[in-house]
C-alpha cells in the first residue's frame, strides 16, 4: 500500500517519483492474484492513480473493472461508483470483501438503518469503495453525504447510456455531470464501457465533464467468438432453441427475448423438454430475478431465458451460447448481449434467429419507449431519430452478405460509413441479395444442408459469384484452419424466386 500526502488535493498530479506503477502491480497481485495487467489496464490504473480523468472502452472480458479497483485500494479517500445494475450490486460487494477490498453498496433493496449503517462506515474510512445507482445522486441525503467525505475516485461503468445516441440511454445518467460538479472537491472521474462508437464517446467526455481525459480503446473484436445468423420463421425458433439446448445440455447458454411473454413460453418449453432453464425479465419481482440469476451464474441451471433487463454486469465466465430469438435494437445491445459468451476465452457462439416481423416488432417497441421527462419533445425527438438509426444498421447485420465480424468491427470504427437508411447491406451495391423470407423452412432434426453448399465449404473458405442476384446460395466465410468448425445449422430454402439464399451462416473472414 502507498503512503499518500493526506494533503495532496485530490484531481491533482502527485510529486514526481512516486512508484505507482509498483504499488499497483502489487495491489493486482494481492487482491486478484494476478501477475501484470492485461491490453489497456496499465495506462489506465497510472493515469487515474496519477489524477487524470479516464475514459476506458473495452470489450466485455477484458477487465475494465480491474481498472479502478485496483487504484480504489491504494487512493486515500472514497472510490464511488456509479451503477445502474442495482440486482447484481450485492455479488459485485461481495466478491470484492472477499477479495479483501473493504465496499459496501446503497439501493432501494435497503432498509434506512441499513444505509445509515453504511454512511457512517465511509464517513469513517472503513470502506474503499460505493457502489450507487445513478438516481441515489440526485437524494439530497445522499449529497449531503457526499459533501461531508473526502471523495478520491469517481467511476461511472456503463458510461454510454449517459449519451443519447448510444443504444441504453438513460435519463437518470444526465445528472452524474452536475452531481459531479456540486462537490466541494472535485475528484478524479473514470468512465467505463465496452461498447461505444466515437459519437458516444465525444458524449461520455462531454455531458460527464471529463477533464482532457486519457482515452483508451482495446478494441471490439472477440477473435474467440463465432457470429451467425438464421432467418427463420417465428413458429421454428422455440423448437430450433431446444434441439440446440438439448444438444449442449453440458454447456451455459443465454437466451434473449424481445418481450416477457415470449421469455416465460420459452422458458417452459425448456424446461418441459428436461432442460433446467429460468425465466428473467423486469415484470418478476426482485426475488423472483435474483433467484434466477444466482441459479445461472452458481451453475444451478444451464440456460437462462431472458429479456434485455438481464446481462450488463453478469460475471459468469464459462456461457459458452448466446442465442437471440428476436432481432435487437441495435449493433450495440446485439455486441453486448453476445459479448456474455465466452468471457473466459474459449470459443462461444453467437446465434441470431430473425424473420421480417422482428423489425416490425422493434419499430412498435421504438414507438412506445419515447416518453423522457428530462427532455424537451424535440430532444425526444433527436433520440427517437437516433434510435431509428440504430435499429436500420441492425437490420443491416441481419441482411448483409459480408463478414460479420467485418460488419461490426465497421459500425464501431465508423457508425456513419454504414448504410442505415434502408437497412441492407452488401458489397454488390448493383445487384443485391434478395430473400424471399416466408417460404424458408428450418428443419433442426434433420440436418440437411444443401450439397452444393457442402461441396463448396470444403473446397474452399469463401464462394464467390459474379452475378449475386442470381447466385442460387449466399457466399460463406470461415476460416477453419484457425477457428474451430461448429455445426452449420439446418436450413433448407425453399422458394420460388432464383434470389433466395440459405440463411446458414457461419461468417469469418
Amino acid at each position: 500500500m502507498i503512503d499518500q500526502d493526506e494533503d495532496w488535493p485530490i484531481g491533482e498530479e502527485p510529486s514526481v517519483g512516486v512508484d505507482f506503477h509498483g504499488g499497483a502491480l502489487a495491489s493486482l497481485k494481492q487482491y486478484f492474484g494476478y501477475d501484470s495487467f492485461r491490453e489497456g489496464q496499465d495506462g489506465l490504473v497510472s493515469a487515474i492513480l496519477e489524477g487524470h480523468d479516464v475514459l476506458g472502452v473495452m470489450p466485455t472480458g477484458a477487465g475494465k473493472s480491474i481498472c479502478y479497483q485496483v487504484p480504489a485500494t491504494m487512493l486515500p479517500g472514497l472510490t464511488i461508483v456509479i451503477s445502474p445494475l442495482i440486482s447484481l450490486m450485492r455479488d459485485q460487494v461481495d466478491a470484492l470483501n472477499d477479495a479483501g477490498i473493504k465496499a459496501a453498496f446503497i439501493n432501494t433493496t435497503q432498509e434506512s438503518d441499513e444505509q445509515s449503517m453504511v454512511f457512517a462506515q465511509a464517513r469513517r474510512g472503513d470502506i474503499n469503495m460505493l457502489y450507487v445507482a445513478p438516481e441515489r445522486l440526485e437524494t439530497e441525503r445522499f449529497r449531503n453525504f457526499a459533501a461531508q467525505v473526502k471523495i478520491s475516485l469517481i467511476t461511472v461503468d456503463e458510461a454510454h447510456c449517459v449519451s443519447q445516441w448510444g443504444q441504453d440511454f438513460r435519463s437518470s445518467y444526465l445528472g452524474i455531470g452536475e452531481f459531479i460538479d456540486s462537490l466541494p472537491v472535485r475528484p478524479t472521474v473514470a468512465a467505463f464501457t465496452a461498447t461505444a462508437t466515437e459519437k458516444v464517446r465525444r458524449d461520455i467526455v462531454r455531458l460527464l465533464g471529463l477533464k482532457a481525459p486519457k482515452i483508451t480503446v482495446t478494441g471490439f473484436d472477440r477473435p474467440n467468438l463465432y457470429f451467425d445468423i438464421i432467418n427463420m420463421p417465428t413458429k421454428r425458433k422455440n423448437v430450433w432453441i431446444t434441439e440446440y439446448a438439448a444438444k449442449h445440455s453440458d454447456e451455459s447458454g443465454i437466451v434473449y427475448c424481445a418481450t416477457r411473454k415470449e421469455t416465460e413460453a420459452l422458458a417452459d418449453e425448456l424446461n418441459r423438454h428436461g432442460i433446467g432453464a429460468a425465466a428473467y425479465h423486469g415484470g418478476m419481482s426482485p426475488e423472483a430475478r435474483d433467484k434466477a440469476q444466482r441459479d445461472f451464474v452458481t451453475d444451478q441451471i444451464p440456460v437462462v431465458v431472458a429479456t434485455n433487463a438481464f446481462g450488463m454486469g453478469i460475471d459468469k465466465s464459462n456461457v459458452r451460447y448466446v442465442i437471440h430469438h428476436n432481432m435487437p435494437e441495435s449493433i450495440e445491445a446485439y455486441y453486448q448481449e453476445a459479448g456474455r459468451a465466452g468471457r473466459d476465452g474459449e470459443p462461444g457462439r453467437c446465434t441470431l434467429l430473425w424473420n421480417e416481423s422482428d423489425i416490425v416488432t422493434r419499430r412498435r417497441l421504438l414507438d412506445m419507449d419515447s416518453d423522457n421527462e428530462r427532455m424537451s419533445p424535440e430532444e425526444q425527438e433527436i433520440v427517437r431519430q437516433s434510435h431509428r438509426r440504430l435499429l436500420n444498421a441492425m437490420i443491416g447485420y441481419c441482411r448483409t452478405t459480408e463478414c460479420l465480424h467485418r460488419y461490426i468491427m465497421r459500425y464501431f470504427a465508423d457508425p456513419s460509413s454504414m448504410d442505415t437508411t434502408s437497412g441492407v447491406e452488401g458489397e454488390n451495391e448493383k445487384a443485391p441479395v434478395r430473400v424471399s423470407v416466408g417460404l424458408i423452412r428450418v428443419r433442426p432434426s434433420v440436418r440437411a444442408v444443401p450439397q452444393k453448399l457442402v461441396e463448396n465449404r470444403a473446397r474452399r473458405p469463401k464462394m464467390h459469384h459474379s452475378n449475386a442476384a442470381t447466385a442460387p446460395i449466399a457466399r460463406v466465410r470461415s476460416r477453419p484452419s484457425t477457428f474451430p468448425m461448429w455445426p452449420v445449422p439446418s436450413v433448407v430454402a425453399c422458394t420460388t424466386s432464383t434470389r433466395a439464399s440459405a440463411w446458414a451462416r457461419s461468417f469469418r473472414c
